[in-house]
């Protein structure tokens, strides 16, 4: 079951790669009811304790499937469920240590009657911002 915050507690850990902590992960959920699909998607920005996170460091997993952001323009046909989190995990050596952590996601999107804003997120609203803690 989805959360009410767009920013998912439920999910957000450390990634752990052949035994070494290699980055985190944020889950997400979308906004826009009828779903975007990929090449909708503009990319998203991490920022976690002020530490700005972008481009190649930040990796959609969407319905199990993992897409750089660069890769999201070659997808039309996959598409992002209103009801199904995406996760981003963004790559950081050693991770987020254990603890509260202040996290803000940016996401833009177009949709068919509304224009994105660059300077805003998810489809043209404030960036999400939630403070999360990080246990394990």
């Amino acid at each position: 079951m989805l959360e009410s915050p767009n920013i998912q507690s439920r999910g957000f850990r450390n990634i752990t790669e052949d035994g070494r902590i290699t980055g985190f992960q944020v889950p997400v959920r979308l906004t826009y009811y009828r779903g975007v699909w990929l090449t909708q998607l503009r990319p998203a920005t991490v920022t976690v304790d002020g530490e700005k996170f972008e481009a190649d460091q930040i990796t959609w997993v969407i319905d199990g499937k993992s897409y750089s952001q660069a890769d999201l323009k070659n997808h039309p046909d996959v598409q992002w469920s209103s009801m199904t989190p995406a996760v981003l995990q963004v790559r950081k050596a050693g991770g987020l240590p254990l603890g509260i952590h202040d996290v803000e996601v940016k996401i833009v999107y177009s949709t068919s009657y509304l224009p994105p804003r660059m300077d805003l997120g998810f489809g043209g609203r404030e960036p999400y911002r939630r403070r999360m803690t990080l246990v394990r």
